[in-house]
């Protein structure tokens, strides 16, 4: 049988201790009396030996009481006792600086009046002994405080903590670093920082050595032993940008984690609340968080007071996009929301995620599709909506190729249906989510969303005439590219492939994409819904675009997955290698938000439009695919089949 290594006293002591929440306060005040008391002892015995000491015992004791009893106002004047020892930071230590220097002036000032009235029994001690005494128990303070948090530091800090750098020096990282030495267990043993200031290059923090971006991170990564880098709130968008940084790191074999609780005040002015640092938690991040993009600020408020209180109608709610804007709406406090969609499952999750965070709001789950007229002026009918959001739609390209008939029934005639029934019953504003496939469409989902674009602007140029300065209900387009982690993404895929141990697919190399967060995506659409004055296409801008394969590649090293291929499949039906967000004939205007701009498009006449997609909607509804196929290209003229079984139709 194994022998087990009994533990000793010290590992006892330091788990009794540290297995407590904190210390009563009486026993730091004690602790600090007593580091007095001994350094006065001491000091007297220093400066007169042993005979001289023995001989004035009694008036070296009751100085010492005496000083000790004193020790306890500078403690009560700076709570020296009120900080937990093993969390204690230089803060601390300069509180019990103060309290001593309070304690020493005290003790001098008692000195000279004990000794003008001959009180012989509280002056055994001189000037220069009581100043020695009190630097002396300034220093045992530090000392006991600093053993006790180290004591702490390594009793917690087990085998299963990770080895780190810290992303970021000074307020930051200091306040990362603070906040991992103050969790229990340890989960994270703290190594070294990284810093863009060449200037602190071989300098330490708290410790630790500080290291450079232009030092070998990864020689260093690989000597250290490190696992994992954490990075500071205030360096998150700078580590996004730093792609070679990134991949040095990932490419060592490094976790990432972040924290991004830092309020933007915070960011901007570089400084941690000590709030924002109690409530720091960082996670480990995904493709999705290293991404570069520029934060998008949104005017949140004025969406707010403009949805607060109306009854919103939401099409497409189960779905990623549409299941978002019901949560931000739903936040706003409107009077009623009416949400639809024709997938099952997901709307039941969406009626149970009403009920658990928006219970003050009242909202009725609709399963049906919105190509079924009948119902829909039922709905609208009953609840009289008066902000309308557009999601629904079938939206798989692969899929749509396959069967465009329903593309035209569900897509077209569907947003027909909705858009219709807004004007007939007073609908305020009606916002539909479009895409950037539907630009120079290669796909037939793509132009099904062009035609919807072409039918709600041609609409609202129509209102607009016929109100002549009144009040009509106003459409406004939103158009956007892919959004991270939505349903049907690459990213989704290829996390599932890189489980099953691959290979992760990709169609071609050289294929890009824009892409954006749900939550930014769905924020922008509110304000461009909002504050639009209808007949606009707000085109957002998507930052920079994202080979594909770049994408996999980072997704295989951050899984730590090891014998992940890529493979490549070519291009799939109607796909493209590059998104657009305009045409070629298309230009932009500026708008309220740097990130929205308003498409300049070719306007289409209204009467001509209904015609046009009634002939669409009838052949769609035969199931002939060719034909109605040929019916979108002599609406959409740009529409281009590109790897399709439609390109027979553009070369004739």
């Amino acid at each position: 049988m194994e022998k087990t290594e009994k533990p000793n006293w010290l590992t006892t002591l330091t788990k009794w201790y540290f297995g407590r929440n904190a210390l009563p306060y009486w026993c730091v005040v004690l602790a600090d009396t007593v580091i007095v008391f001994v350094s006065c002892l001491f000091v007297y015995w220093a400066f007169h030996r042993t005979g001289v000491a023995y001989e004035h015992r009694f008036e070296m004791l009751y100085t010492a009481l005496f000083f000790s009893f004193l020790s306890w106002i500078g403690a009560r004047a700076f709570r020296t006792y009120s900080g937990v020892v093993r969390y204690s930071g230089f803060v601390d230590l300069l509180k019990v600086c103060y309290a001593n220097m309070l304690t020493l002036v005290l003790a001098l000032a008692s000195y000279y009046l004990f000794k003008a009235l001959d009180v012989v029994a509280l002056t055994a001690m001189r000037p220069l002994q009581i100043f020695a005494a009190f630097v002396l128990s300034t220093l045992l303070m530090f000392v006991i405080r600093i053993v006790v948090k180290t004591l702490y530091e390594v009793t917690n800090t087990g085998a299963q903590a990770m080895r780190v750098l810290i992303y970021g020096a000074m307020t930051g990282g200091a306040a990362v670093a603070k906040s991992i030495r103050a969790q229990t267990p340890i989960k994270f043993e703290l190594r070294g920082f990284i810093s863009h200031d060449a200037h602190l290059k071989g300098m330490q923090m708290m410790g630790v050595p500080v290291y450079t971006l232009d030092e070998d991170l990864a020689a260093i990564v690989k000597k250290e032993h490190i696992q994992a880098v954490l990075v500071s709130p205030l360096r998150v968008n700078e580590f996004r940008e730093n792609q070679a940084v990134q991949d040095i790191l990932i490419g060592a074999g490094c976790k990432i984690y972040m924290s991004q609780q830092a309020k933007e005040a915070s960011i901007k002015n570089g400084v941690l609340s000590d709030e924002e640092v109690e409530n720091m938690q960082l996670r480990e991040v995904s493709v999705e968080d290293l991404l570069p993009r520029q934060e998008i600020k949104v005017d949140l408020k004025s969406v707010g007071e403009m949805l607060h209180g109306k009854r919103v109608l939401i099409t497409g709610s189960a779905g990623s996009i549409g299941a978002e804007i019901v949560r931000q709406v739903a936040a706003f406090g409107p009077s009623k929301m009416m949400l639809i969609d024709q997938a099952e499952t997901p709307q039941h999750d969406i009626r149970e995620m009403m009920k658990r965070d928006f219970p003050e709001v009242h909202a009725e789950t609709v399963v049906t599709s919105i190509d079924r007229r009948t119902r829909m002026e039922y709905i609208f009918q009953s609840f009289r909506p008066e902000y309308v959001f557009h999601a629904a739609a079938y939206k798989h390209v692969p899929m749509m190729e396959d069967n465009p008939s329903e593309a035209v029934l569900n897509n077209i005639a569907g947003t027909k249906i909705i858009a219709d029934m807004s004007v007939k019953y007073g609908v305020d504003k009606f916002v539909m989510v479009s895409t950037d496939k539907a630009v120079n469409p290669t796909n037939v989902m793509g132009c099904s969303k062009r035609i919807c674009e072409i039918y709600v602007q041609s609409l609202n140029a129509k209102l607009r005439k016929e109100a002549n300065g009144g009040d009509y209900t106003q459409f406004v387009t939103t158009r956007f590219g892919n959004v991270l982690g939505s349903n049907g993404s690459v990213i989704p895929l290829f996390r599932e492939q890189i489980k099953r141990g691959g290979p992760v697919t990709v169609t071609d190399e050289r294929i890009v994409r824009f892409f954006m967060l749900i939550p930014e995506a769905c924020k922008l659409v509110l304000e461009a819904g909002t504050k639009g004055n209808g007949g606009e296409i707000f085109v957002f801008d998507m930052g920079k675009p994202v080979k594909i394969a770049d994408l996999a590649k980072r997704m295989i090293a951050l899984s730590n997955a090891k014998g992940v291929e890529i493979k490549y499949t070519g291009l799939r039906e109607g796909e493209k290698l590059y998104e657009e967000v305009l045409n070629e004939m298309e230009g932009t205007k500026p708008t309220f938000h740097e990130k929205i701009r308003i498409a300049q498009v070719r306007e289409y006449d209204y009467d001509e439009v209904v015609k046009e997609i009634d002939e669409l909607v009838d052949i769609a509804k035969q199931f002939d695919n060719m034909a109605t196929v040929r019916k979108m290209k002599e609406i959409v003229p740009e529409y281009k089949s590109n790897n399709s079984v439609y390109e027979v139709l553009d070369k004739a």
